[in-house]
């Protein structure tokens, strides 16, 4: 893939296929769900996550010192990968795409999520509406940028290599926290936290499981604490604290690259449709990473229009859309820290072309 082609714009018109013309495109089986297969990814992801965990505290306190602190680093980085598969799978049950069952979905998502201090109910609300709003630039719900009038006073200082090493290193260390607590970079809402269940981001019909979302981190933090009490604080930050904080940055990077890129259009209410909407989006390469987060990487344009089809049908259901896509389908395989650096530097805010006569269409922007 050429430099050129993958910063073509996508189309901004209104598609001449129909969201029921694409389904007919996906092979009727890639939208069945098996419990078999959906649990022996599970199975295997925490089987991996135990085996790591064995090496971190049966092997790695035998070795030699000088061994042992190259080893912590590694552990970090293989744990944080396979516990980001973990995350992936339970947002598969905050899709209903984990098994036939909502009530085994939401039973296997709140303990997955919970284990990783992620409140379930709380994301899988404010995620449906992420997808009942994508590239919507007043109901989005996640990476919602702004137009250059809203942009905060300090931004432009913020506008050179000093200022994305910076803004990087906050997004990726505590943008999913900010996120949750705060709704930071979320659609503006007046004050908005994930764990209020009566927050504006919630329908007073959700507010009884937000609650529940809400004991399930109880429930962990009481965990994490008595393990911390038992094996030392510091202990429990090198064994389960730094691995979560590498799950948090994939899972923001993740997030950032798939819906933050040049060639994608986003719509006012003038402009703004469903079907555009969620092919405002953009599939990226992480090679061997692809698989380990179960392809949410390089399958979010098919997620993003049917997000019940388990990942295991995802890349086939992917190949079989591409060609009735055709522009409307983004991907780009640009190397993932060259991907981050460009789209830091070039997707600073969004305003609509000048001279074009579509001006809910707003297109990303880096000029002062």
């Amino acid at each position: 893939m050429t430099a050129a082609s993958t910063l073509q714009r996508s189309p901004t018109e209104k598609p001449a296929f129909t969201l029921g013309q694409i389904k007919k495109a996906i092979p009727p089986h890639c939208f069945e769900r098996s419990i078999l297969h959906s649990f022996s990814y599970l199975v295997h992801d925490l089987l991996f996550a135990a085996l790591f965990l064995y090496f971190a505290v049966s092997v790695m306190p035998k070795l030699p010192s000088g061994l042992a602190l190259a080893a912590w680093p590694l552990y970090w980085v293989l744990q944080g990968c396979i516990l980001s598969g973990v995350w992936v799978i339970a947002h598969e049950c905050g899709h209903h795409a984990f098994s036939d069952y909502s009530i085994l979905d939401d039973v296997v998502g709140l303990v997955l999520h919970s284990a990783l201090l992620v409140p379930y109910f709380s994301w899988k609300y404010s995620h449906r509406r992420h997808h009942s709003n994508t590239g919507s630039i007043e109901r989005d719900e996640v990476f919602v940028p702004k137009p250059m009038s809203a942009l905060s006073w300090f931004t432009k200082y913020l506008n050179n290599p000093p200022g994305r090493v910076l803004t990087l290193a906050i997004t990726l260390s505590l943008g999913w926290p900010l996120y949750l607590a705060f709704n930071v970079s979320g659609r503006a809402y007046r004050f908005a936290c994930h764990f209020d269940p009566y927050g504006p981001i919630y329908s007073d019909r959700e507010r009884a499981q937000i609650f529940i979302s809400d004991a399930g981190i109880m429930a962990t933090s009481y965990v994490l604490y008595r393990v911390s009490a038992s094996y030392g604080f510091w202990w429990l930050v090198r064994v389960y604290g730094v691995p979560l904080l590498i799950v948090n940055a994939w899972l923001v990077i993740i997030t950032y690259l798939q819906h933050t890129h040049p060639s994608l259009p986003h719509y006012d209410s003038s402009e703004w449709d469903w079907l555009r909407g969620a092919l405002a989006t953009v599939d990226r390469d992480y090679g061997v990473l692809n698989k380990v987060f179960h392809n949410i990487t390089d399958t979010h344009v098919a997620h993003h229009l049917f997000s019940t089809i388990p990942h295991y049908h995802a890349m086939e259901a992917t190949k079989a859309i591409k060609p009735l896509l055709g522009k409307y389908y983004q991907s780009d395989a640009t190397p993932l820290l060259k991907a981050m650096w460009r789209e830091a530097r070039e997707c600073m805010y969004v305003e609509p072309d000048e001279d074009s006569k579509q001006k809910g269409v707003l297109w990303y922007r880096n000029e002062f």
